[in-house]
């Protein structure tokens, strides 16, 4: 790089500032400005040498960040009394207005290609559950209750008979 001082480096860095190796040997030995002193002025270089002989003289352990000789006050978290929990809020009503896609599932099936081109009208397909076997309530795919059919005012509808129990949604996860 010694012919190289101020020109980019096979014309990639066209238009932009290219610095030279002495340049870059001075960022390096002073933390990242170009007057060498680390980015403080020359007032807080003073200071700061005077702090460290006050505490030198006084025999104080010095630990670099902490401060010298100065009481720290003691912090209060006014937030946190007065029985505030942190987490979410025992209010809810924020959630009430979200949709979810409520599905009844009567039973399943696994047909080849072949099969399903050759349903027509008044085909019978199979279905893995018994008559009388409870339905599956699902919301968003994800089982929460069985039921069991009902008709009211001419539709169908699901009466609830069971909730499926935190334990029985975690092993169906797996």
């Amino acid at each position: 790089m010694a012919g190289e001082d101020k020109q980019s480096v096979s014309g990639k860095n066209k238009g932009a500032a290219v610095l030279s190796q002495d340049d870059i040997d001075g960022l390096m030995n002073s933390g990242g400005d170009m007057g060498g002193n680390g980015g403080k002025t020359d007032d807080d270089q003073d200071k700061l040498a005077e702090e460290w002989a006050k505490a030198l003289e006084s025999g104080e352990d010095i630990e670099e960040g902490q401060p010298f000789g100065r009481d720290v006050g003691e912090a209060h978290f006014d937030e946190l009394k007065g029985g505030k929990t942190a987490g979410p809020a025992k209010n809810l009503d924020f959630i009430l207005d979200i949709p979810l896609e409520v599905t009844v599932e009567m039973g399943r099936t696994r047909m080849l290609i072949n099969d399903l081109l050759q349903l027509g009208q008044g085909s019978v397909i199979e279905l893995n559950r018994l008559a009388g076997e409870p339905l599956d309530v699902l919301v968003n795919s994800k089982l929460v209750a069985r039921g069991e059919v009902v008709v009211v005012s001419e539709k169908f509808g699901i009466r609830i008979t069971d909730i499926v129990s935190p334990m029985e949604r975690v092993k169906r996860l797996r």
